[in-house]
């Protein structure tokens, strides 16, 4: 028998709570990661978090007032952003 790894993942839609990104997939899994993984995220208002593109057919996402990117690999092999030197 043989087992095949898909590492396409595609977003679907995506959702931010208080404390959750959760991206919904294009092949039916929903997948969540801390908000605190994106720092830019985290510090962002509702209508930052708001305004946002899938992009590359789904591979990822954009929110252009804070020039942020999560792409569905990063949030399935977790990979959190980090923030720059002298922010915590």
């Amino acid at each position: 028998m043989s087992t095949v790894a898909r590492s396409d993942a595609r977003i679907k839609s995506i959702e931010i709570s208080d404390d959750m990104i959760t991206a919904r997939l294009v092949d039916g899994r929903i997948i969540s990661v801390p908000l605190a993984w994106s720092w830019r995220l985290a510090a962002a208002t509702p209508e930052q978090r708001a305004n946002y593109h899938i992009i590359g057919d789904g591979q990822g996402v954009h929110w252009p007032d804070i020039d942020e990117d999560i792409s569905a690999a990063g949030m399935l092999g977790g990979d959190p952003a980090r923030p720059p030197r002298g922010r915590a």
